[in-house]
């Protein structure tokens, strides 16, 4: 075990220590702030050795001419998407940890984590509708066959709900998305051919017969919802419509998914006078590599009845590219894009820093939305230092963004999906405009720039190289400059 001081995320110590987690972890004690603790620009900065852990300091704006050859000028004339939010999962698995924290630990951590004041400010947060692969047991909320017997269960009760009436407390505007991983089993066939029962929670498809109870379905758990004081913001309808392997899950081609939103899930939203935006598709951006499933939702658009239904579409990024939501902006760019799960695991190094923080920064954070996506929102927010609770069918290998000791539920390593989404959240707030910039660009320097609701500027910038650059910004009023370290994420916000 390795222990480190840590600095608290806006400037102070405190005593939770990091915990290795069995991986190579850099021994850095975090230097105390020297800089500024006012100014004109507040800036939070987190290197890949924790050498600074999110770190605020301030500077001034220059009073002197800008001769940088290495500025950036904010453009506020070229206008890109309106941003919805940043965040991550709260599964059954979240919660139940969440929840295993004292009351004064765990708010410590959520308000850390959510306060728009005193925190990050993470705004946009997704949970199942039922069981995930990241739940307690495999269940749905309708599991004896009769819509009628819909009810909200133990996992929503006792876990899930408890733990999202706190973080709406700390953060009443927070966002909410639901995903199912599965319909009721007693609604599934084997396929849409034979229309053969199909009494497994992994794989099989809806059956056409139960459209309508479906869509019902959904509508009864966004009003179960509402009665809990929870306001759901968004829903897909079925997570990852192409993988038939996980614990649990269900297949949704294209054709599916135009027919159900079309006919049924659609027209019950519209019905019970829900504004829930419903996101197609909600999986990878090389579509399992399934030659008829391309392009998946700008198919479902092509039909203008099922295409009035739909904001847009939602992205995973365990396999293909980014540059996808280039494509699928360029094919449909009145709909829009979101980004809503990655995680990290033993597979990708997910909990060595030094590596993930530059890489899920620019492939995750930065590069999703600076290709049209309104909002990232990251996998797990925590999981145990033994990867979960998990259970066998699901993930067993990865990591939470951020991970607790299971011998004391306080000990927190904070891994780099915690920060990448923090660096957005901290200063890009909903509502905020991804704005144009030009001037400076360099090799392993990647960088967005918003406007938000209040008037005020937010930038965050990647320094994905070895050596420090001080670059200077310019908003075409005032000026300034920072030096931001070797691999390193800085965010900026001022107002002019």
């Amino acid at each position: 075990m390795l222990n480190i001081k840590k600095l608290l995320l806006f400037g102070t110590i405190y005593s939770s220590v990091l915990t290795a987690c069995g991986n190579d972890a850099i021994n850095v004690t975090p230097e105390p702030p020297t800089g500024p603790q006012s100014g004109d620009v507040k800036i939070y900065t987190t290197t890949a050795s924790l050498s600074q852990d999110f770190q605020k300091t301030f500077v001034d704006f220059s009073k002197t001419s800008n001769m940088s050859p290495k500025t950036i000028k904010l453009v506020e004339g070229t206008k890109f998407q309106t941003m919805d939010g940043f965040g991550s999962a709260i599964t059954g698995s979240t919660a139940y940890n969440l929840l295993k924290m004292t009351a004064a630990d765990r708010t410590k951590f959520l308000t850390e984590t959510f306060s728009p004041t005193e925190g990050m400010g993470q705004s946009y947060i997704r949970i199942a509708i039922g069981c995930s692969d990241f739940s307690l047991s495999e269940y749905t909320l309708n599991d004896k066959p009769g819509i009628a017997n819909f009810a909200l269960q133990e996992e929503e009760l006792k876990y899930v709900i408890p733990v999202l009436k706190e973080i709406l407390a700390i953060n009443p505007s927070l966002k909410i998305m639901g995903s199912p991983w599965t319909a009721p089993l007693w609604m599934k066939v084997n396929n849409l051919a034979d229309l053969a029962p199909y009494e497994s929670w992994t794989g099989g498809h809806l059956n056409p017969k139960y459209y309508q109870d479906y869509g019902t379905y959904f509508v009864k758990w966004i009003q179960a919802m509402a009665a809990e004081g929870i306001k759901i913001y968004s829903i897909t309808p079925q997570n990852e419509p192409l993988n038939h392997k996980n614990s649990a899950s269900m297949v949704m081609f294209w054709p599916e998914q135009l027919a159900f939103v079309k006919t049924a899930l659609g027209p019950k939203l519209k019905a019970a006078g829900l504004e829930t935006k419903i996101y197609a598709f909600d999986h990878n951006y090389n579509y399992d590599d399934m030659a008829d499933q391309q392009d998946y939702p700008v198919k479902i658009y092509e039909d203008a009845v099922a295409a009035a239904f739909f904001a847009g579409a939602a992205y995973h990024n365990y396999g293909g590219d980014k540059k996808e939501l280039l494509d699928i902006h360029a094919k449909a760019p009145n709909k829009e894009l979101i980004f809503t799960e990655t995680s990290i695991g033993t597979w990708n190094d997910g909990n060595n820093l030094a590596k993930r923080l530059t890489e899920d920064m620019r492939e995750v954070a930065l590069g999703t939305v600076n290709n049209w996506a309104k909002g990232v929102i990251v996998w797990n927010l925590m999981l145990d230092t033994d990867k979960g609770p998990n259970r066998e069918g699901g993930c067993q290998t990865c990591y939470g963004a951020v991970d607790i000791s299971k011998h004391d539920y306080k000990t927190i390593r904070k891994n780099s999906h915690y920060y990448i989404i923090g660096h957005l959240s901290s200063v890009v707030k909903p509502g905020a405009v991804r704005i144009g910039t030009e001037g400076y660009t360099a090799n392993g320097l990647v960088y967005s720039a918003f406007k938000n609701t209040d008037g005020s500027y937010a930038f965050v910038l990647l320094n994905d190289t070895g050596e420090a650059s001080r670059v200077t910004l310019n908003d075409g009023k005032n000026h300034f400059s920072y030096e931001a370290p070797a691999s390193s994420v800085v965010s900026y916000t001022w107002k002019p």
